[in-house]
């Protein structure tokens, strides 16, 4: 048997322990009347005279949480408790609490996770614990955590076991905790400005919106092909035509392409458009949407990403030309320049405009130079975080465009656009003038959190299968061990 097994066995053993000692070894509701952070932010924070004056009365508590360390010392003991990544000490000593109660301390693991009874008070050395006077059971570890898990740092166990990685990572929690502040500030500034949150189809009968590879799936009952979205733009587009003038998503967007540390192919986006502005009006709004995200995810418009100052207070703005340095190339060699000699180098926001036609299939040509049409990207870091133009509504050019990137699809472009004949009808309704915008959320992440790669900021980024974990054999066995022993 090798040593994680004995360990596991000893655990499970340690199960029936704690039920003999009368407590449930996968416990029970526990209502407590703090978090651990809250406690910490009422008393920790305040000066040793506040502080002393604070726990005079010896503020009574009722806290749950995940061992973090044990300190055994003859009949009393220290443990820390985590709690929403904060940890808070508890003080257990023999003659305070039930008797049962310090059996049940001696017997505990790391990572077992109980609730505590007891009172504020601060120990010699001045830290803020709680005096223990009752201890409730409430789940019980069996997998031993990892031998020095304040700083779980392999990555592909971060990724694969995310749940362990959040357990031994504050910074990792602080990651998702950011990520969920910057989903909720821009949902809070859109819906100031009056747009309306909507839902929009997974499962697509012609898939659009993007140029990209798509995956396939089938519905059995309507013997149906369909695909897992792209994009929504081509259904929050239809919502326009009929009347909802100002529209957003947050979304899952699927992509059959690549991983990389800024590809994943199931990744999150934020899309709204607005019936009558143009791309420059997008421009003005998306420079004071990510200054005030990044202040409501950070506390600042300037962040540091991988070293570097980046400050979302001063977006600079240059056309694909200017970037380039170069007014003749045009079309598919205008942009390759751009991305092979410009795109790595746009570390600071940068907004790039003016993109050629060839490119940009759903886009309006501007009017006085066809050749390209009126769009613009965002980039920070070296990585495009967002995308946005005036929205074409010609049915006539639309059908058109359709056209050419049906000849690319045809010539052997997979990820060419289809043609999608209801959108066209859509469009024959009559489609006010509109601008539309993407940002990616998963990207926006890793520069407002300073994570190196999108799997960082995704909570299960997807990976290979690992093969056979054995748990769930070690968990039969054990069932039926015990039974004998029964």
């Amino acid at each position: 048997m090798s040593l994680e097994d004995d360990l596991f066995a000893q655990r499970l053993r340690r199960t029936a322990e704690i039920e003999a000692l009368g407590f449930r070894a996968y416990g029970q509701r526990f209502d407590s009347s703090h978090s651990i952070p809250q406690i910490l932010a009422d008393y920790a924070s305040k000066t040793a005279d506040e502080q002393a004056k604070a726990l005079e009365t010896q503020p009574r508590v009722l806290i749950a949480g995940r061992i973090l360390t044990i300190r055994r010392m003859g009949k009393a003991g220290f443990m820390h408790l985590m709690q929403s990544g904060e940890r808070l000490q508890v003080y257990v000593r023999k003659d305070a609490v039930p008797e049962a109660d310090y059996s049940l301390y001696e017997g505990l693991d790391l990572g077992d996770i109980v609730g505590v009874e007891g009172y504020l008070f601060r120990t010699r050395t001045g830290e803020l614990s709680v005096h223990a006077e009752k201890l409730t059971f409430l789940s019980k570890i069996l997998l031993a955590m990892p031998e020095k898990w304040h700083g779980l740092e392999d990555v592909e166990i971060r990724y694969r076991q995310r749940y362990l990685d959040l357990i031994a990572n504050p910074e990792s929690r602080k990651i998702f905790v950011t990520r969920a502040k910057i989903i909720s500030s821009l949902r809070r500034q859109l819906e100031e400005r009056g747009f309306v949150e909507v839902e929009t189809p997974m499962m697509q009968p012609v898939y659009g919106g993007a140029t990209a590879r798509p995956f396939v799936t089938h519905h059995n009952t309507l013997d149906l092909d369909l695909y897992l979205r792209i994009a929504p733009e081509l259904y929050l587009k239809r919502l326009i035509v009929g009347g909802l003038e100002r529209v957003y998503e947050i979304n899952r967007n699927f992509r059959n392409e690549g991983i990389s540390t800024q590809h994943n192919p199931e990744f999150t986006m934020l899309e709204f458009y607005q019936a009558y502005t143009d791309y420059q009006g997008l421009m003005d709004f998306t420079v004071d949407l990510l200054k005030q995200t990044a202040v409501d995810a950070t506390g600042s418009t300037v962040v540091e990403y991988q070293g570097t100052k980046l400050d979302f207070g001063n977006i600079r703005r240059l056309s694909m030309q200017e970037a380039v340095g170069n007014s003749s190339l045009r079309g598919h060699a205008l942009v390759e320049a751009f991305e092979r000699q410009v795109e790595p180098t746009l570390v600071e926001p940068t907004i790039i405009y003016d993109y050629p036609v060839e490119v940009s299939p759903l886009s309006k040509h501007k009017r006085d130079d066809p050749a390209f049409v009126e769009r613009f990207e965002i980039y920070a870091a070296g990585m495009e975080i967002g995308n946005a133009y005036t929205e074409l509504n010609d049915p006539k050019e639309q059908c058109r465009r359709f056209e050419m990137q049906l000849e690319l699809k045809a010539a052997g472009d997979e990820e060419a656009h289809q043609m999608d004949e209801d959108y066209l009808r859509a469009m024959s309704y009559g489609m006010p003038p509109t601008g539309g915008e993407g940002i990616g959320i998963d990207r926006l992440t890793m520069i407002l959190t300073n994570s190196k790669s999108i799997r960082d900021v995704i909570l299960f980024p997807l990976l290979r299968p690992e093969g056979e974990i054995g748990i769930a054999q070690k968990l039969k066995e054990s069932g039926a061990s015990s039974q004998e022993s029964e």
